[in-house]
């Protein structure tokens, strides 16, 4: 009997394809089967079964015609809603954008296609982006397919790139995109059990992704183990003209320089991470990481980061800033939803569109963005978190003189109940508190599976780098992956 192809992760697929153990074909259908029957949890938007099979019939022509195969020739991937794709409707899993079929492909999708890769479809995700649990799209939650023991209730996969840490952990995809503005790759990784890494800010184009928060906003590959991760970003990232904050570097050869031996490597520790009423599991957990780090050659050292407490609320005034300036577009006069009333004036359409067009997390971070770029309150609050910004980057650079990476939670949690932060927006921005400072920074940061918590869901360490120092980060994640020895998969009830 065969291996069930739905099993494998992206170099497994990779290697059998170009080694004749399966045809890229048979993978593809594979997919396609499961992604086709897992409709309960809502991950996919859009379903692409042919794309997937025409990218894998080119492969399965170019092996047996005895041509040298694309880097991914013959996997297939989910694509996070957010990156335009040519023909094939994209959202941003909003009602403003329903409808709407790009005549472009963004700068990352066409990476990934041009290194062999096949789309199985579009994934869900926080509308705009904006959200940490993915029930603010407007086409329904995803649901995680993690439960807790006996107890049914449906599980946040975290946000906003819930569609993608869903379809990866329940095996609709060995591997996803995801963007990355304040923890969105590293949170919903953590929540689902697999990897997920944001890279240097600049790493990645952001043309054709659209814009939440553009001083901000990183795309990132997300799968089931450190090396998926290497090679899916080896394909995606590169400098691209289109984009003016697009880093003008070659990108490294990531899979191929990894080792999980960190001798003369120093790991720091951030004592401002330590933070009230953090559960004993993930204080446990964090420790147990230390450990793992020190067995693999990594000295530790204690460092501080004494502006990480100001993280959360400029990143809260700086994000939404940005959303409300990059929003602006969406008026009903171009493309998307268009509302137009009985006799309706210009103004009239622009705000009967964007009332109905934007769900309530979208309206409430314009409104927040709009008030603090306004006259009165620029200096107050703009001018005052980009300062923050400047000192939380800052902290980094010092604490980067003492050591090479840095050790931290992921989230101050596992994966809670949908339904249970919704009506606190606050509680809810509190999932960020361990990813915002290195988003703010710009700096290379990956979560990796540790452990379970006593319910047995998933608990992510966080590795954070220097500026260019994705090897760095994964080479850390790579020695924690190997004595986590992290296995565990959610029991399919979906």
């Amino acid at each position: 009997m065969m291996t069930d192809l739905t099993t494998l992760g992206i170099a497994a697929i990779r290697d059998g394809v170009r080694d004749g153990q399966f045809k890229a074909r048979e993978v593809a259908e594979a997919f396609n089967a499961k992604v086709a029957g897992a409709d309960a949890l809502n991950a996919f938007l859009v379903k692409t079964p042919e794309h997937a099979l025409a990218a894998a019939d080119a492969a399965d022509a170019a092996r047996a015609a005895g041509e040298t195969l694309k880097p991914l020739a013959g996997v297939p991937i989910g694509m996070k809603d957010l990156f335009a794709t040519k023909g094939v409707a994209t959202t941003a899993a909003s009602k403003i954008l329903e409808g709407f079929v790009p005549p472009y492909e963004s700068t990352v999708s066409q990476n990934l296609w041009n290194a062999g890769a096949g789309m199985l479809g579009k994934l869900n995700l926080d509308q705009f982006a904006m959200g940490s649990s993915n029930e603010t799209s407007a086409f329904g939650n995803v649901i995680s397919p993690w439960r807790r023991p006996n107890d049914t209730a449906p599980l946040a996969p975290g946000g906003s790139s819930g569609g993608s840490s869903t379809a990866v952990s329940a095996g609709l995809a060995p591997g996803a995109t995801g963007t990355d503005t304040g923890g969105s790759i590293r949170q919903p990784a953590a929540f689902t059990g697999i990897s997920g890494i944001k890279p240097t800010y600049g790493r990645c184009s952001r043309w054709g992704t659209i814009a939440f928060a553009s001083s901000l906003d990183q795309a990132g590959p997300m799968a089931r183990d450190v090396r998926d991760c290497a090679i899916m970003l080896e394909a995606m990232a590169g400098f691209d003209a289109k984009d003016a904050t697009s880093l003008k570097l070659d990108v490294p050869t990531w899979e191929a320089a990894l080792s999980a031996d960190l001798k003369g490597k120093r790991v720091g520790v951030p004592k401002e991470y330590r933070v009230d009423g953090m559960p004993a599991e993930i204080e446990t957990l964090w420790q147990q990481g230390i450990d793992w780090l020190r067995d693999a050659g990594a000295e530790i050292v204690e460092v501080s980061l004494p502006h990480t407490k100001y993280a959360l609320p400029a990143y809260y005034i700086i994000a939404p800033a940005e959303a409300s300036s990059n929003l602006a577009r969406y008026d009903g006069v171009r493309y998307g939803l268009r509302d137009l009333p009985e006799g309706a004036g210009l103004q009239d359409m622009y705000a009967a569109t964007r009332a109905a067009g934007f769900g309530d997390e979208v309206k409430r971070r314009i409104l927040i963005g709009t008030y603090v770029l306004s006259a009165g309150f620029y200096d107050a609050y703009y001018t005052q978190a980009q300062k923050v910004r400047t000192l939380i980057a800052r902290d980094f650079e010092r604490a980067f003189e003492q050591c090479d990476v840095l050790l931290t939670p992921t989230a101050p949690s596992a994966a809670f109940a949908l339904g249970e932060k919704q009506a606190d927006p606050l509680a809810m921005y509190l999932n960020d508190v361990f990813t915002v400072p290195a988003s703010l920074a710009g700096l290379p940061a990956m979560s990796v599976p540790g452990g379970l918590d006593k319910d047995g869901l998933p608990l992510g360490l966080q590795i954070i780098g220097k500026p260019l120092d994705e090897q760095g980060v994964l080479n850390a994640g790579l020695a924690i992956e190997q004595r986590a020895g992290f296995t565990a998969r959610p029991q399919a009830w979906w």
